[in-house]
């Protein structure tokens, strides 16, 4: 279910930064969009949390308030709407990718996954970069580096340009291929805990620009992330 909130005493992003981080730490909530310039937060729970809990969290943010909108009504967001931004960029990558090989031309895997891999890194630290600070919250959250060394967080998005930029220029260099590996394998760990442990938490792979809840999908998009690279160094053998 979806309630919204008005929240009183937030100045800056980063105020927003950490009354998201404390309200995504609280247990049953799924999600949480914070807005500075109304000030509001849609928040997606699993069940309905007393104002008095949500109060106490934001309170360990700092001094904020937050109170009930009184027009909020339950809603409960389908899985095609939550995941939506997921599911159009992949089209989009998908689309495109294709495309970029042309009718008339002999289609090579190879060379398709070289490009979606490119455009997937590209397009997702772009995403992560409109908030690096944002990000690295969240994405401490849940990844097993990121947790214990929290720059690894300001690095990442850094880390996927640099990847979406080789996979363009030096297609088929087998060192590129081994780096997406073990990232994305450490990143799957990760997941796969917090998804597994059932954890109310907010997937950091769009950044802090959409809330999606940590599931299933995101398993899915590391490990074909995985399972690509892994087939291209296989062709290399």
């Amino acid at each position: 279910m979806t309630h919204s909130y008005t929240i009183e005493g937030m100045t800056c992003k980063n105020c927003v930064a950490k009354v998201k981080s404390s309200l995504l730490s609280t247990a049953g909530i799924e999600s949480a969009d914070i807005q500075l310039e109304k000030p509001q937060a849609t928040i997606v729970m699993q069940k309905h949390i007393p104002l008095k809990e949500l109060q106490t969290a934001v309170h360990k943010a700092g001094n904020y308030k937050i109170t009930a909108n009184d027009d909020r009504m339950p809603v409960t967001a389908s899985w095609f709407h939550t995941y939506k931004p997921v599911l159009l960029i992949f089209f989009y990558l998908v689309l495109i990718t294709l495309i970029v090989q042309g009718p008339g031309r002999s289609f090579s895997l190879l060379v398709w996954m070289q490009h979606f891999m490119a455009g997937f890194f590209l397009v997702f630290s772009f995403f992560k970069m409109l908030d690096i600070k944002a990000f690295a919250n969240s994405y401490a959250m849940y990844d097993i580096v990121a947790k214990s060394w929290k720059g690894w967080g300001y690095i990442y998005p850094f880390t996927e340009l640099g990847l979406g930029i080789a996979y363009l220029l030096a297609p088929g260099y087998a060192l590129t291929s081994i780096i997406t590996l073990v990232i994305m394998l450490v990143s799957t760990i990760g997941v796969l805990q917090s998804v597994l442990n059932k954890r109310a938490i907010q997937c950091a792979c769009l950044g802090a620009v959409f809330n999606l809840p940590m599931s299933t999908v995101t398993v899915i998009e590391d490990g074909l992330m995985v399972g690509m690279s892994i087939t291209m160094l296989l062709t290399m053998i």
